[in-house]
C-alpha cells in the first residue's frame, strides 16, 4: 500500500510536467497556428499576428491594426510497444493506442493604442496531457490513465522605443488540474483482483512572460522571450479502493498536497526576408527542466501505521536535465493572397532511462511541418498547418516490491493539424 500511494502520487507531478503534443519536456508548443507551419522557428521574431502575444509580447508593437486570432490544434498520436517483460504472474496487453485524439485551443486579442503602445490578452494551454491505456494494460501498476492541463490567461502590454527596439510584458494567471490513475497489485493474488488508485489535484498560480524585439533593418529582426517558472501547490486527494486496500481497511480518501515548479524557458529566434517572396526563420529554445530534481509530497490523515513512513513525507529523486530545442523554417509568398510555410525542429527529452515511466515514455524527437496562409482580404487571414513528429526509441525498466516489474521499448509518433483565423478591425 505504501508503494502504491507513493508511485501514484509521484506520477501526478510527473504527469503535470508531461503529456505534450509536439514539444520536448512535455511543454505544449501549440500556441500559434501560423508558427506551427514553420515548426515554430520564428516564434520570438516573426510577429505575424496576434499570437505574438505568447511568442514575444514585444511583437505586438509591430501590428498596425486591432486584431483577434483564434485557433485550434488537434493531435493524433500512436505508440508501438515491443520487447515487453513482466513477472510471470502478471499478464496484460500492450496495444500502445493510449493517447486519444486531442484538441488544443488558443485565442488572442491585440489593440494598438498609438504608434508606441499596444495592449492585448491571450488564452492558451502551455502544458497538458492525456493518456488512457486499455483495460488490462501490462504496465497498469505504473500508471494507466493520466489527464492534466494548464490553462493560462495573459494580459499584456508592449512599448516601441523607436523604429528598431520594442519590449513587451505580461503576467500569467495559470490554472492547473489533473487526474491520474493506476492499478494496484494484489499482494495475496498477484495479477488478479487489482486495487485502484486515483489522484486528483488543482491550483492557481502566477508567472510572467517578457520579450524584446530588435529590428536590424526592415528585412531582419531578432527576438528573445523569457517565460518564467511557475510555482504550484496542488491540493487534492488520493483515493484507494478495492484489492489489498479493502482487505487492510485503507479503502478511502487521503488529503494530499505537493509543491512543484513548471520550468522557465528562453526562446531566441531570427527572421530574415530575402526578398518580397522568401522569408527565413531560425530559432532555439532552452528549458530549465533540471529544476525537477526531486518530489516532496505531504499526505495528511494517514493511518498511524504509515505516519513517519516513506509517505510522510514522500521524497523521490527525478534528476531531469535541461534541454535545447532547435528549429529552422521558411515562408514563400505565392501571391498577395497565398503564403506557403515549412519547417523542421529537433527537441531533446529531459527524461532518462532510469526514471522513465509509462506515463512519460518520451525520447528525443524530430518534427517536420507544412503551413498555408490564405488572405481573402486585408481584414482576414486563414492559417492551416500540419506537423509530423517521430521520436527515437525509448526504453522503460521499472520495478517495485509492491508493483512488480515492467520493461518495454516505446516508439512514439504523432500527427498534428492546426487551423486558425485572424480578423483585423
Amino acid at each position: 500500500m505504501k508503494n502504491a500511494c507513493l508511485k501514484t502520487t509521484l506520477a501526478m507531478t510527473a504527469g503535470v510536467l508531461g503529456g505534450q503534443a509536439l514539444a520536448a519536456g512535455y511543454a505544449l508548443n501549440e500556441q500559434s497556428i501560423s508558427g506551427m507551419g514553420t515548426s515554430f522557428a520564428g516564434r520570438s521574431s516573426a510577429a505575424d499576428d496576434a499570437s505574438t502575444l505568447f511568442g514575444n509580447p514585444a511583437g505586438m508593437a509591430r501590428l498596425q491594426r486591432e486584431e483577434a486570432s483564434f485557433g485550434i490544434a488537434a493531435i493524433h498520436a500512436r505508440t508501438d510497444i515491443s520487447h515487453t517483460s513482466s513477472p510471470s504472474h502478471v499478464s496484460g496487453s500492450n496495444d500502445g493506442d493510449m493517447v486519444p485524439f486531442t484538441a488544443v485551443p488558443m485565442g488572442y486579442y491585440v489593440k494598438p493604442l498609438d504608434e508606441k503602445w499596444a495592449v492585448g490578452v491571450g488564452i492558451y494551454v502551455p502544458f497538458g496531457m492525456i493518456s488512457d491505456y486499455e483495460n488490462g494494460f501490462e504496465g497498469r501498476y505504473f500508471g494507466d490513465y493520466s489527464e492534466v492541463r494548464v490553462i493560462t490567461v495573459q494580459p499584456t502590454v508592449s512599448y516601441r522605443f523607436n523604429e528598431r527596439l520594442s519590449i513587451g510584458f505580461g503576467p500569467t494567471i495559470n490554472r492547473i488540474d489533473g487526474q491520474l490513475e493506476s492499478a494496484s497489485l494484489n499482494s495475496f493474488t498477484p495479477g488478479t483482483n487489482d486495487g485502484r488508485v486515483k489522484v486528483k489535484g488543482d491550483d492557481t498560480a502566477l508567472g510572467f512572460n517578457v520579450g524584446v524585439l530588435y529590428e536590424f533593418s526592415p528585412h531582419t529582426r531578432a527576438g528573445i522571450t523569457y517565460h518564467s517558472k511557475v510555482k504550484y501547490k496542488l491540493e487534492g486527494d488520493t483515493r484507494l479502493s478495492g484489492g489489498t486496500f479493502a482487505l487492510l481497511g485503507a479503502d478511502r480518501k487521503y488529503d494530499a498536497s505537493l509543491k512543484l515548479q513548471t520550468p522557465e524557458s528562453v526562446d531566441f529566434s531570427v527572421t530574415h526576408a530575402l526578398d518580397d517572396q522568401w522569408t527565413l526563420y531560425a530559432g532555439a529554445t532552452w528549458t530549465r527542466w533540471s529544476r525537477f530534481e526531486a518530489l516532496v509530497i505531504e499526505n495528511a490523515g494517514l493511518p498511524l501505521a504509515l505516519q513517519g513512513s516513506a509517505l510522510d513525507p514522500v521524497v523521490e529523486d527525478q534528476h531531469w536535465h535541461d534541454t535545447w530545442a532547435y528549429a529552422v523554417g521558411a515562408a514563400y509568398k505565392l501571391s498577395p493572397q497565398w503564403t506557403l510555410r515549412s519547417g523542421v525542429a529537433f527537441d531533446q527529452s529531459p527524461t532518462n532511462n532510469v526514471d522513465r515511466s509509462p506515463r512519460i515514455p518520451s525520447g528525443d524527437r524530430t518534427a517536420v511541418s507544412l503551413g498555408l496562409a490564405w488572405n481573402p482580404s486585408d481584414d482576414v487571414t486563414l492559417d492551416f498547418a500540419y506537423s509530423y513528429l517521430w521520436e527515437e526509441d525509448t526504453k522503460l525498466n521499472r520495478s517495485s516490491p509492491s508493483r512488480g516489474a515492467y520493461s518495454a521499448r516505446y516508439e512514439n509518433r504523432a500527427h498534428g493539424f492546426g487551423a486558425g483565423l485572424t480578423y483585423r478591425f
